[in-house]
C-alpha cells in the first residue's frame, strides 16, 4: 500500500507543479523543485482533498521533500492505522 501511496502524492506534486516525473523522487526537496510557499499550499490543499485527511498547518509547513511529504499522508491514513 505504501507504495501506492507514494505514486499518488509524486503525481500529484508532478501535476500541480506542471514538471517531469523524473525530477520527483522522494528525496527531493520542495527548494529542489522551485516550489513557493504558495506552491506547498496548493499542495496541501490538493492531498488532503484527495487522501481525504487533514494536514495539521505545524506539520505542513515542516515539510521540506517528497519523502517527509509521503511519510506524513501515510501517518495520516485511517486505514494506515493497524487493529
Amino acid at each position: 500500500m505504501a507504495e501506492s501511496i507514494a505514486t499518488k502524492v509524486m503525481a500529484a506534486i508532478v501535476q500541480s507543479q506542471g514538471i517531469d516525473p523524473g525530477r520527483v523522487t522522494p528525496g527531493t526537496t520542495f527548494e529542489d523543485l522551485d516550489m513557493s510557499s504558495l506552491d506547498a499550499l496548493a499542495l496541501i490543499n490538493a492531498l488532503e482533498e484527495q487522501f481525504e485527511i487533514a494536514i495539521p498547518n505545524e506539520e505542513a509547513m515542516g515539510l521540506r521533500t517528497v519523502g517527509e511529504t509521503i511519510a506524513c499522508v501515510e501517518r495520516l491514513l485511517p486505514e494506515a492505522v493497524g487493529p
